[in-house]
């Protein structure tokens, strides 16, 4: 099994993206799936999470509440990272993570990863 993360690029501040976490095999109709990031020099931190259900339960990281939404859609394989009002704050490459059952912020306990695509966001 495999995850694809894409839509990472470079924006200024304020502007938007979208982040897709495409799965290669038929897990995620049992799986929950999270997005992480890590900016240079600093740890991993969670961004947000989504339970295996399409329109099923959502947490999001204090920082990107009001800003972000995550969503999935099962029949494609894919979850979604919607970023607006995107902050110089919020550059970093961005990971898609999934385990079996319910999600946690945790990323240490998420079975597989993505491979990452970089955020920039300018001032």
């Amino acid at each position: 099994v495999q995850l694809q993360a894409s839509g990472g690029g470079s924006v200024q501040a304020g502007g938007s993206l979208r982040l897709s976490c495409a799965s290669s095999g038929d897990i995620f109709t049992s799986y929950a799936v999270g997005w992480f990031r890590q900016a240079p020099g600093r740890e991993r931190e969670f961004v947000a999470a989504i339970s295996w259900l399409s329109g099923g339960t959502t947490q999001l990281a204090d920082s990107v509440k009001g800003r972000f939404t995550i969503s999935r859609d099962n029949a494609k394989d894919t979850v979604y990272l919607r970023m607006n009002s995107l902050k110089p704050d919020d550059t970093a490459v961005y990971y898609c993570a999934a385990i079996k059952g319910y999600f946690y912020t945790d990323g240490d306990v998420y079975t597989y990863w993505g491979q990452g695509t970089q955020v920039t966001v300018s001032s």
